[in-house]
């Protein structure tokens, strides 16, 4: 497929998905293949008291085979003050409902399915229990102070629902392995195949060398996949235990049971004002679950919830702690947003509660508190790069009438309409840290071999647009995602992949430039492995208008609008679609997203039967202007962009009802709590 003269291999794979032509890691063709099925917890807390396989199962294992096994690598975001191990199967009790007990392989997957399905577990059941296992905490000034000596405080306590990030393709591995080196190569639906390939590595105790991991195409991910699982850990073990190739592909419901979940935090805060608006001090305090064991970046939740805290605000005094908690139930991970789209809520409520108490309009109130000097280094230590927040406010005011919104809120109120209008400005900071490209110039043929790696952004497109810019090549070939060719690299997650991994081919290509300048003919090869200054800080505001049907509780959304700034734009086409699907991310976590447990621990949404997702006719139509700061951070000057809309539109969303109904509400805000709400008013 040609673009702009440009050749992608990836948008040739891109057409392959268009036909369901596309290679997942269901489809991976491994000959004379086990099959893994996992027998699982039935009841959240119990001691195993005894295991026992069917007589005509290939092969099963309970938790003492795989005892000896290593832990995995947590990123250590905020300080640790309990360890949790890492159970491939569980060692002796079991602490959720699905957890792995044991796994059974199978030579196909029925024959496999069947023999966990006539495994006897015996369990004692036992109480659930909770343990804190991180904390941090960020004070400046004397916030206590400064709100006992305000003129107003206003408070907000603010429960978020656990999610399912349902990625289209489930958890998958498939393992080819090779007698001739004793090794083997992975299919993973992962976005981190370097991470996986280290973390198989470390927890198997073998050479890295002897594990190449593969990313094919990737059915989505939204952080559910970005670290290691106990299936996965095992699939792999079974593959050179047995000197055989093995594969596991999750069902939707065991995504749902044993799959990371995002969200869940519970936050409070309040703020000090003076009369005059000023903001004197803020408090606030997040509580994290985490689960039963740690996946790699379980931490992140807990640290962006506080981190991001007090936004682009300017506050006198802050006073802000976090703290991770176990759960009796399934891994909480990042998410799309991973703790900012929290903070986020917190906050923006905290600004219109303000508003309201001080008889100001929530959008000149923050104006008048956002901070206008940049860069700037915020209480919790992070560095605010660039851009003018006042002046996303006043375009958004401007773009969307926010004046004749307004007023036409009022008219409909008066004639009994319920109606409501919500405002929401956001910081959305991407990653930091390194990437790598290999950038190969042959014949005016040019090949990018990449660190990060592809689930669906439409990676291949922005590098090979990066790589159009520099260099006048006849055709573009992207490679990423397979840790036998590519070099080592993080991966795409974050939002650091355009903004590092980009600024990384930019600058192999710069490096290209330079020597075809000077003469060098042939084969040219340049290898970067670029680290940013720190992290890019992208930023917005999104305008929603809401009504809803007093008889029903049913909420529409009328109207929504946003002003993003991302920096440099590389591809806009791409940026706007990842706009759009953040945006419709973030309404399913506002209007219909929960997965809910019962008091023993069950889990009583574990299909998409119970579990409530987005539809097309479910989204607005939404209106998207832009801003372009660049960043100094970074060689590109891009910025995040792909959690946009689920960190700005859930705020908004949420204080437009508020604002409609005239009182607190926690997401999601279905017909039945919103027509509850409306019940308890009148």
């Amino acid at each position: 497929m040609c673009r702009g003269g440009v050749f992608l291999k990836n948008s040739a794979h891109s057409e392959a998905l268009v036909r369901g032509k596309g290679c997942f890691v269901d489809d991976v063709p491994l000959e004379d293949c086990l099959h893994v099925a996992f027998v699982r917890s039935e009841v959240s807390a119990a001691e195993i008291r005894s295991v026992i396989f069917p007589p005509d199962v290939f092969a099963g294992y309970d938790g003492s085979a795989v005892a000896g096994l290593g832990d995995l690598a947590v990123n250590p975001v905020i300080p640790r003050v309990a360890e949790l191990p890492f159970p491939v199967l569980a060692q002796g009790s079991v602490f959720a409902v699905g957890q792995p007990i044991a796994a059974v392989l199978g030579v196909s997957r029925s024959a496999a399915q069947g023999g966990a399905d006539q495994t006897g577990v015996e369990l004692e059941m036992s109480p659930e229990t909770r343990i804190e296992v991180a904390r941090d905490d960020w004070c400046q000034g004397d916030a206590p102070q400064g709100v006992g000596q305000a003129d107003m405080v206003v408070e907000c306590d603010i429960g978020f629902a656990r999610l399912a990030p349902n990625p289209m393709e489930p958890r998958g591995i498939a393992v080819q392995y090779h007698q001739d080196r004793d090794s083997v190569t992975i299919w993973h639906s992962t976005q981190t195949p370097h991470r996986s390939q280290s973390g198989l590595a470390e927890i198997l105790g073998i050479a890295k060398d002897r594990i190449r991991v593969v990313a094919p195409n990737v059915g989505g991910a939204f952080g559910m996949k970005a670290s290691l699982y106990p299936e996965e850990v095992f699939t792999v073990w079974a593959a050179f235990r047995h000197r055989r190739n093995v594969k596991w592909v999750a069902s939707r419901s065991e995504d749902f049971l044993a799959a990371t979940h995002g969200r869940g935090l519970h936050s409070k805060g309040r703020l000090g004002l003076s009369r005059s608006g000023e903001i004197l001090a803020l408090e606030a305090e997040i509580i994290a679950p985490v689960g039963h064991w740690l996946p790699n970046s379980a931490l992140i939740p807990a640290w962006n919830g506080a981190r991001i805290l007090p936004a682009g605000y300017r506050v006198g005094a802050v006073d802000i702690s976090t703290c991770a908690i176990t759960e009796n139930r399934a891994p909480v991970g990042i998410y799309r947003g991973a703790g900012r789209p929290e903070a986020n809520c917190l906050m923006e409520r905290l600004m219109d509660k303000a508003a309201k108490a001080l008889g100001r309009d929530p959008l000149e109130f923050r104006i008048q508190n956002l901070v206008t000097d940049l860069p700037l280094k915020t209480a919790t230590g992070n560095i605010l790069d660039s851009g003018d927040y006042a002046g996303i406010l006043r375009l958004l005011a401007q773009r969307a009438d926010y004046a004749g919104m307004l007023a036409e809120r009022e008219k409909r109120r008066a004639k009994g309409e319920i109606v409501g209008v919500g405002l929401a400005f956001y910081l959305e900071p991407s990653g930091s840290g390194w990437e790598t490209a290999r950038v190969v110039w042959r014949d005016g043929k040019v090949t990018v071999q990449t660190g990060s790696s592809c689930q669906g952004q439409g990676r291949a497109e922005s590098y090979a647009r990066i790589v159009s810019q520099v260099l006048k090549a006849d055709s573009v070939q992207v490679i990423a995602g397979d840790t036998g060719v590519c070099p080592t690299g993080i991966g795409a997650l974050a939002s650091r992949s355009t903004a590092i991994g980009g600024s990384a081919v930019l600058l192999a290509c710069e490096e290209i430039s330079e020597r075809l300048q000077a003469g060098e003919t042939g084969e040219v090869i340049a290898e970067i492995r670029y680290e940013n200054k720190g992290q890019a800080w992208g930023c917005g505001a999104y305008l929603v208008m809401v009504s809803v049907e007093p008889e029903t509780g049913v909420l529409t959304i009328e109207r929504a609008v946003c002003v993003d700034d991302a920096g440099v734009i590389v591809d806009a086409v791409g940026a706007e679609g990842q706009i759009r699907g953040g945006f419709a991310q973030g309404l399913g976590e506002a209007l219909m997203e929960r997965v809910v447990y019962d008091d023993a621990g069950q889990l009583l949404s574990g299909s998409l039967m119970d579990y409530a997702l987005p539809r097309a006719g479910d989204i607005p139509p939404l209106r998207i202007d832009k801003m372009h700061s660049p960043s100094p951070m970074n060689a590109l000057g891009a910025k995040g962009l792909g959690e946009a809309g689920t960190i700005g539109a859930p705020a908004a969303i949420l204080n437009a009802a508020c604002d409609a109904l005239d009182r607190d509400l926690d997401m999601p805000l279905t017909s039945e709590k919103l027509w509850r709400a409306m019940q308890e008013k009148r």
